[in-house]
């Protein structure tokens, strides 16, 4: 018998927002990292009612980058820099914090009123120690711009790091792999052992790693050092993630992600204190600083 592919499985918790839901599978008190990634949404399915639309206000972020993928509906990202993006279906929007930078996160007025759809995936990459204090950037690739891995009955689109001899040109502050994979029923792809450490989620149909069934919206964090294979048994859709594993901890609060828990105070006094810079076009609201954060807490 084999050793099973999948050393540890992280049911996400879901938070019902009332006109959509948000699955967030890391970080969890039993794991906090997979690699760069640090944080792991999936939300939606969804169809907003006519009218309405998401609307994240502007909030900081600190030494990390967040990497927005969408597989429906559209979004409008401004940010401190003076970006004005909207992110569409297979683009990657990359916004490195650095030392800080704020952004909102919102439906485009032009599909409001028909009720815009939501689903996707948004991920935070922490940053490793000597590129904490980056200068903030952002940075939009189109999905036209993304290679496309298509064999019979797979169609993979690689969004970060390099698969199956194909390199996505994101910038990336560590090691990074990250890619959407759609397979056809009765259609496998191979899992390399090339990562440190890597994870897999399925997000649509019915998948399996080797013999090992995946549940939708499950965290499976897979066996080092083992190569496996994604097969489908009937149309299935499915994130890979991972690579570079971390030496030293991070430390999380609220959208604050740091190697240095005194770094993270500074940075609550500063937001509470609107030392932090505006988002041009998006000045009037702002998250205020929880005391208690209803996200994540970590260490």
């Amino acid at each position: 018998m084999t050793d099973s592919p999948i050393v540890q499985t992280i049911t996400p918790v879901t938070h019902d927002l009332g006109t959509f839901k948000v699955r967030r599978a890391l970080p969890t008190r039993e794991r906090t990292m997979v690699g760069p990634f640090i944080f792991v949404d999936e939300f939606g399915p969804a169809r907003l009612p006519p009218g309405q639309g998401m609307d994240v206000r502007p909030h900081p972020h600190i030494n990390l980058a967040t990497v927005t993928y969408l597989f429906e509906g559209a979004i409008e990202h401004r940010d401190s820099l003076g970006t004005r993006a909207v992110i569409e279906p297979g683009a990657i929007n990359l916004m490195t914090a650095g030392r800080g930078i704020v952004h909102s996160e919102r439906s485009p007025s032009a599909v409001r009123a028909e009720g815009p759809a939501l689903y996707g995936m948004q991920t935070w990459l922490a940053l490793p120690d000597d590129k904490e204090e980056l200068d903030p950037a952002f940075e939009h690739v189109a999905g036209s711009a993304l290679p496309l891995v298509e064999e019979e009955g797979v169609s993979a689109r690689v969004l970060m790091g390099t698969l199956w001899g194909k390199t996505a040109g994101v910038t990336e502050h560590s090691q990074t792999i990250y890619a959407d994979i759609s397979l056809e029923g009765g259609a496998s792809v191979p899992i390399d052992a090339i990562a440190d450490e890597r994870a897999v989620m399925a997000i649509e149909g019915n998948a399996s790693l080797d013999h090992d069934r995946l549940e939708l919206f499950t965290l499976y964090i897979l066996a080092p050092g083992q190569a496996m294979t994604l097969k489908a048994e009937t149309g299935s859709r499915n994130m890979l993630l991972g690579d570079e594993a971390f030496a030293t901890k991070r430390h999380v609060f609220w959208n604050f992600v740091s190697s240095s828990r005194d770094r993270i105070n500074q940075a609550k006094e500063d937001w509470k204190a609107r030392r932090f810079p505006l988002v041009p076009g998006d000045e009037e609201e702002f998250i205020p600083l929880p005391e208690i954060p209803l996200t994540v807490s970590y260490p």
